[in-house]
C-alpha cells in the first residue's frame, strides 16, 4: 500500500481555483483505486500524487496531515 496525496475542489460546480483547492491523504494500491474511492466524493480532483518515503515524511510533519480512511 501507498499513501496518495490528492488535490482537489471541494465541488464540481465551480470552476477549479487554486485559493479553494484542497487536500486529501488517501492510502491504496494504485491511483485507479485512489479514484474510484473517492468517485462519490463529488471532488473536483486536480492532480494524485504517490508520496516516495522522503516526501511522506515531510508531509508528516504538518499539522493538517492525515490519512482518510475511505
Amino acid at each position: 500500500m501507498m499513501i496518495f496525496k490528492v488535490l482537489y475542489q471541494p465541488s464540481m460546480d465551480k470552476a477549479i481555483a487554486r485559493e479553494r483547492t484542497q487536500t486529501i491523504y488517501v492510502e491504496a494500491e494504485s491511483e485507479r483505486e485512489v479514484r474510484s474511492k473517492l468517485e462519490e466524493s463529488n471532488y473536483n480532483i486536480e492532480f494524485i500524487q504517490p508520496l516516495s518515503d522522503d516526501h511522506l515524511a515531510y508531509e508528516k510533519k504538518s499539522d493538517h496531515f492525515k490519512v482518510e480512511s475511505l
